[in-house]
């Protein structure tokens, strides 16, 4: 018997041939309901073709993505059967970019992204493409919209939020296969996952990509009243104009304009990725909310903290200085902004100033006082240690010098330490503090009572 050699375009055409066959037999069986034999036919073709669907022209792949996601949805996989039906949607809204690889398959691209990603360095052409599927779709997928949606609303009534936010998104991928892209649906899933401990993120996964797709979740709600019942009822747009024109059965005809969700979004967005520990992504998330809701206190405050735990200390305090030029009473900020100016030697004038402001703004803010007191008193035990050393080098006015100097910062130091005392007089540590500071001021009467306190506190 002679050998039977196939061309490349040959062998090709067979395996597109096959898929095609299996493809459609998948579709009659999952429409009669007959889930083994749809899920083998499924896996032949994924089999062939594997995650290169974009051999596949767009007829069969609208064919693939109708049975493998009503296949997934009756496994009781719902939203991710729902993300393939919705895929159906996008077929016929997205530009097909077609042409041939270099192997000669025809391929397929759905949408500019996809073709750029995959079709780089082939000669490709603009189609479009109209799915025939749509109506089917539409009577299998309606009574599976109805259920998802009424479930998501009950469960996150029930404070059930991780169920919830899987029926949300189900709801929005089942409408986006009818034809309708309501983005809102996803937002509620975000906002759900976002209140369940293990799913938050795909919250934030969920509510960054609504913030890159410049959602702001407003809406034009449309009502009118029936007169046959008396009830306000909501319409769709055409409804609304068909019934505003015709003027028969309805009257108060109002149009009303939700407000926007976005600066919500960037909020809970920032957080989020915050708590998740992806720093960077939180303060760049808060950086884009800013420059659209400046005056958001809670965007303000993820970015600074985002920039301190991802170790930017430069941006932290640049940060803190510009919220306190746009608030001088920002009290959490000045006390960041001291702290982290105190760390560095060349700015402890600075930082004292900082933290003056504080304690003249409200001197009982915690450890405001006590952080001023230290910043003045600066390295004391380097004070100490470089008078030891010029004593024992025998440069004793030079020792002298810095002893006064040393004198005179816990002299300076010593009024807000007296207030730290007034404000907690039972604080054994500002006790033991303003000894040492009266003994070092050479207060022999202060330091005497001081010490009489601590001894009574021991």
């Amino acid at each position: 018997m002679k050998k039977l050699i196939l061309s490349l375009a040959m062998l090709s055409a067979t395996l597109i041939f096959a898929q095609k066959k299996e493809i459609a037999n998948a579709v009659k069986a999952v429409d009669s309901g007959d889930l083994s034999t749809a899920n083998s036919e499924i896996a032949k073709a994924e089999g062939m073709f594997g995650e290169k669907t974009y051999l596949l022209e767009p007829s069969v792949l609208e064919q693939y993505y109708y049975a493998k996601g009503l296949a997934l949805i009756k496994a009781g996989k719902n939203t991710e059967g729902a993300e393939y039906l919705a895929k159906i949607s996008s077929l016929g809204t997205a530009e097909i970019y077609s042409g041939k690889d270099a192997d000669k398959n025809k391929v397929y691209f759905v949408g500019k992204e996809a073709a750029d990603k995959w079709g780089n360095g082939i000669s490709l052409k603009q189609e479009k493409y109209s799915p025939s599927l749509t109506q089917k779709l539409r009577e299998a997928i309606d009574p599976l919209l109805r259920k998802a949606n009424e479930e998501a609303t009950t469960s996150y009534n029930n404070k059930k939020f991780d169920v919830a936010g899987a029926k949300f998104a189900e709801t929005y991928y089942l409408f986006k296969a009818a034809g309708q892209d309501n983005k809102n649906f996803l937002y509620y899933a975000g906002i759900a996952y976002a209140q369940t401990p293990d799913k938050k993120a795909e919250a934030a996964q969920i509510l960054e990509s609504l913030i890159r797709s410049n959602y702001t979740g407003e809406e034009t709600v449309y009502t009118a009243k029936n007169t046959k019942t008396g009830q306000v009822e909501n319409l769709d747009q055409a409804a609304f104009d068909l019934y505003k024109k015709a003027n028969a059965g309805y009257t108060d005809f109002k149009t009303e304009k939700t407000p926007s969700k976005q600066e919500e979004l960037y909020d809970v967005t920032a957080s989020l990725l915050f708590e998740l520990q992806k720093y960077d992504e939180a303060a760049k998330i808060a950086e884009e909310g800013l420059k659209k809701f400046p005056k958001n206190q809670s965007l303000s405050q993820v970015q600074s903290n985002a920039f301190f735990k991802a170790g930017k200390t430069d941006e932290f305090v640049n940060n803190l200085k510009a919220k306190i030029a746009s608030n001088p009473n920002d009290k959490e900020s000045l006390y960041n902004l001291g702290v982290m100016l105190s760390k560095d030697p060349s700015k402890q004038a600075e930082a004292e100033a900082t933290f003056k402001k504080l304690v003249d703004i409200d001197p009982k803010f915690p450890n405001a006082m006590n952080n001023l007191v230290f910043v003045i008193l600066g390295e004391d035990e380097v004070a100490i240690n470089q008078y030891r050393d010029l004593k024992k080098a025998g440069k004793i006015d030079e020792a002298n010098k810095v002893l006064e100097q040393r004198r005179a910062r816990f002299q300076r130091a010593l009024p807000y330490a007296e207030k730290m005392y007034a404000n907690d007089p039972n604080n054994k540590e500002v006790v033991s503090l303003l000894k040492g500071m009266y003994m070092t001021t050479q207060n022999t009467a202060k330091y005497n009572e001081f010490k009489a306190k601590e001894a009574a506190m021991k």
